[in-house]
C-alpha cells in the first residue's frame, strides 16, 4: 500500500490551541514551545498533528488573527529545526464541533449550510496561502471528526469542493480526509473524492470503545467508575459496551470479529485498506489511544497491537495525546509505561 511519506510515526498536540480550557496567550504561549518539539523528535517521533480551533485564527466576523497564525507558523519552523513534519487539523470551525461537551451544538446545520461553508473555506484559504510553499512539511486536515452518518453525502460534496480549492492554492500539499462517525475506520470505505499522489485517506481509532474510553466524563452514558482491561474476550465487549451505550455501533460489532489482539485491528481495519489500495492512496491514523484510567499494562498491549497492525499495513499514525488531555503520553500516568512504548 502506498506510504503517507515522512507521516509514520506522529504525536497530536492537542490541548494547545485546541480543545484550551479558555482563551488565554499565556496558555497558549507555554503549554507548546521550541522544547517540546526538541522532545518530540528525541523520542523518535516523525511529525505532529496540530488541531487548532477557529476561533485562534478568526474572530467571530472571520477577520484574521495574526496571532493564531503566528502559533502554527511558530511550531512550523521548530519542527523544520527539530527534523519533524506537521499536519494542521482545523479541529473546530465556526458553526461546526465534534465536543460532546458542547451539547447545544446542532452538528448538521454545518453540512447544509452554504453561508457557514464560505466561511470554512475563506479560512482555508488562508490557511493553505501562508503553508503552501512546505509542500513536504506541511500537510492539510480540513476538520476533526464529523459525527453524524446521515451527512455523509454533504461531507463528501464538501470535500470535494475542499480539494478543489486547496489544490488551486497549494497544488503539491499532502491533503488528509476522513469518513463521517467520529472519523471512524468504517466510514473511509464510503469517501467519494477525487484523488491524486497526494490525497491520503484518514481514521481514528479508539476501539473498542469501551476500553479506550473507560471512565471517561464527557461521554454521557460512561460510568465515571468503570474499568476494564485489555485483552478480553470479544462477548464481554459487547455486551459491556451494549449495557452502556445501548447500541451496536462500534467496531467490535463487524461481522467477521472473532477475538480480541493484532487480528482485531488488522479485520477491522481491512475495508479501509482495501478502500486506499483501490484508489491508490496512503492511509493514516490521525488519533488513537488509551484514556489514562485504564491499567497501564493493558494500555501498552493495546498498543503494542494496533501499532503492529500499523506496522504490517504501513498505515501512518499520531497518537493522542503529547500532553494532558487525559491521554498524555508526558504525564505521570504514562510514566512507567513510556520506555516500553517507545520501543513499539
Amino acid at each position: 500500500m502506498k506510504r503517507f511519506n515522512g507521516f509514520g510515526k506522529g504525536v497530536n498536540l492537542g490541548g494547545w490551541i485546541s480543545q484550551f480550557k479558555e482563551y488565554d496567550v499565556k496558555h497558549f504561549e507555554s503549554f507548546i514551545t521550541e522544547k517540546d518539539i526538541s522532545d518530540i523528535a528525541a523520542l523518535g517521533f516523525d511529525h505532529v498533528r496540530v488541531p487548532v480551533d477557529y476561533n485562534v485564527l478568526e474572530d467571530e466576523q472571520g477577520n484574521t488573527k495574526e496571532s493564531g497564525f503566528r502559533y502554527l507558523e511558530n511550531c512550523r519552523q521548530w519542527c523544520e529545526k527539530n527534523g519533524l513534519n506537521m499536519l494542521i487539523d482545523l479541529h473546530e470551525c465556526y458553526g461546526y464541533s465534534f465536543d460532546p461537551l458542547k451539547k447545544d451544538m446542532d452538528r448538521r446545520k454545518f453540512f447544509y449550510d452554504r453561508a457557514l461553508q464560505d466561511r470554512f473555506f475563506a479560512l482555508w484559504e488562508k490557511i493553505a496561502g501562508r503553508f503552501k510553499d512546505y509542500p513536504d512539511q506541511v500537510a492539510f486536515e480540513p476538520l476533526n471528526e464529523v459525527v453524524l452518518f446521515e451527512v455523509r453525502d454533504a461531507w463528501n460534496e464538501i470535500l470535494r469542493k475542499y480539494i478543489k480549492l486547496i489544490r488551486s492554492i497549494a497544488p503539491d500539499s499532502y491533503i488528509v480526509v476522513g469518513g463521517v462517525f467520529y472519523n471512524s475506520v468504517m466510514t473511509v470505505a464510503w469517501l467519494s473524492v477525487p484523488v491524486d499522489p497526494k490525497i491520503v485517506y484518514n481514521f481514528h481509532c479508539y476501539e473498542p470503545i469501551i476500553f479506550t474510553h473507560q471512565g471517561a466524563y464527557w461521554q454521557e452514558l460512561m460510568p465515571l467508575d468503570f474499568r476494564i482491561g485489555y485483552p478480553m474476550p470479544v462477548e464481554e465487549y459487547r455486551k459491556k459496551h451494549k449495557e452502556i451505550y445501548h447500541d451496536t455501533d462500534g467496531a467490535i460489532f463487524m461481522d467477521g470479529v472473532s477475538e480480541m489482539g493484532i487480528g482485531f485491528f488488522e479485520k477491522i481495519f481491512r475495508p479501509a485498506i482495501d478502500k486506499a489500495e483501490r484508489d491508490g492512496v496512503a492511509l493514516y491514523c490521525g488519533e488513537y489511544g488509551v484514556i489514562d484510567k485504564a491499567d497501564n499494562n493493558s494500555k501498552i498491549l493495546w498498543l503494542e497491537d494496533i501499532n503492529h497492525a500499523f506496522d504490517k499495513f504501513g498505515i501512518g499514525r499520531a497518537l493522542w495525546n503529547y500532553k494532558e488531555k487525559d491521554f498524555g503520553l508526558v504525564d505521570a500516568s504514562f510514566e512507567s509505561i513510556r520506555q516500553r512504548f517507545i520501543g513499539i
